[in-house]
């Protein structure tokens, strides 16, 4: 899909499936090898990130794990706030901001971000829609169920292609009520998902077209992989480029990934073969 993302009335225009390198400002995201524990870490892995190819950095200042615990929206601006200008400054790239607090989304767009990223699509912060509305930035909206505290105890679907389709639809229409004409949809992967259905709607991924909106996967390194290779999260970086590319082939815009470098090379093998 061919599409125009409006950053603060700056056109960004997306011609290619769309590189997502994601930062963890956190001491409990459930990949390890993805925390980052100074500022100066979190700018050099951006950096390192846009060099190998990423085209959005996405930065977090709480894990949203299963069974990770929350914190308040003053703590996560005191942690991410600062860093936003040097993101932008030093990787050129497109800055997201990976949060479910609608003061942190104003925050960071104040302080130059571009996209916001929210886990719940505003249903753990009733004003994020509306303030979203009036920051004119892309909106990346996820399907969950409850928290993250409880998400994992609520994977019974009836049809769960249905419900996610009924989902999103109801939640465009909220945003294009409140303004916010950029949508981009993600399923959820591991949010109040079993492995199974993760990879049912992985396989079925291309049922989310009928939206006409950019389909953003986010299956890097998670228990959907490492779990069924009976392997660790570290060890699943080849697993994660196969779902990947599963998942271009299907129809994913955007790929939220911690190894940049591996899902860019993906990318261009897949468009490669595509021309064929």
């Amino acid at each position: 899909m061919i599409y125009t993302l409006n950053c603060v009335g700056a056109p960004y225009l997306a011609g290619h499936p769309l590189i997502m390198g994601i930062l963890n400002y956190t001491e409990d995201s459930f990949y390890e090898g993805s925390r980052l524990h100074s500022d100066n870490q979190v700018v050099e892995k951006a950096v390192k990130m846009a060099n190998e190819g990423a085209d959005i950095i996405d930065i977090g200042g709480q894990s949203t794990r299963p069974g990770s615990i929350r914190i308040d929206a003053q703590t996560e601006i005191k942690k991410i706030q600062h860093l936003i200008g040097s993101l932008k400054k030093e990787t050129g790239k497109l800055i997201s901001i990976d949060t479910y607090h609608s003061e942190v989304a104003k925050a960071a767009v104040d302080s130059g971000a571009d996209i916001i990223n929210d886990i719940s699509g505003g249903m753990m912060d009733e004003n994020m829609i509306s303030e979203v509305g009036k920051l004119h930035v892309p909106y990346i909206c996820m399907h969950m169920r409850g928290t993250p505290e409880n998400m994992q105890q609520l994977t019974v679907y009836d049809d769960i292609l249905k419900e996610l389709l009924n989902y999103f639809i109801e939640r465009i229409e909220k945003c294009r009520q409140s303004g916010i004409h950029n949508v981009i949809i993600d399923p959820g992967f591991g949010f109040a998902k079993t492995r199974e259905q993760n990879f049912f709607l992985i396989k079925h991924l291309s049922t989310f077209k009928i939206l006409q909106k950019p389909i953003l996967v986010g299956v890097s390194r998670k228990s959907t992989i490492y779990k069924t290779l009976g392997i660790t999260a570290n060890e699943a970086l080849n697993g994660t480029t196969v779902l990947n590319t599963l998942a271009l082939e299907n129809g994913a815009d955007i790929l939220r990934v911690h190894d940049v470098k591996e899902a860019a090379e993906a990318v261009k093998l897949w468009m490669e073969a595509a021309k064929c």
